[in-house]
């Protein structure tokens, strides 16, 4: 896990990480973006420095592809093959909270949550 918002496109054609611009890469960003500003640690950039010390995403977000290839992923296929904009959502380092953590995530991401539905 990470701490993170993920647009597209996450697969670049020389399957390598490298950003991959899709063709409403501003969008995506101001929706990554959107989310982002309203949680402080993600915003931050630098949330797992523990587990990834090396890791590093300007504002909180990233493009799928840049951060790591993944070919035939979901967010990619509903973009190209439904005009969904879909963006990926890390919620924090850890994969698996324990249940008593959980109001601790909510409080984290209700504000960017909010925020997310308003850009509709």
């Amino acid at each position: 896990g990470s701490l993170v918002v993920n647009y597209p496109f996450d697969d670049d054609e020389q399957g390598i990480a490298i950003y991959s611009k899709s063709p409403d890469d501003d969008v995506f960003q101001k929706l990554a973006l959107a989310y982002s500003k309203e949680n402080a640690k993600m915003y931050q950039g630098s949330p797992c420095k523990d587990m990834y010390p090396t890791e590093y995403f300007p504002h909180g977000i990233t493009n799928g592809a840049q951060w790591y290839n993944v070919p035939g992923g979901m967010q990619d296929w509903n973009y190209l093959h439904t005009n969904c904009f879909e963006v990926t959502i890390e919620l924090g380092c850890v994969k698996y909270p324990k249940a008593e953590e959980l109001p601790k995530y909510w409080a984290q991401n209700r504000r960017s949550l909010l925020q997310f539905m308003k850009q509709v």
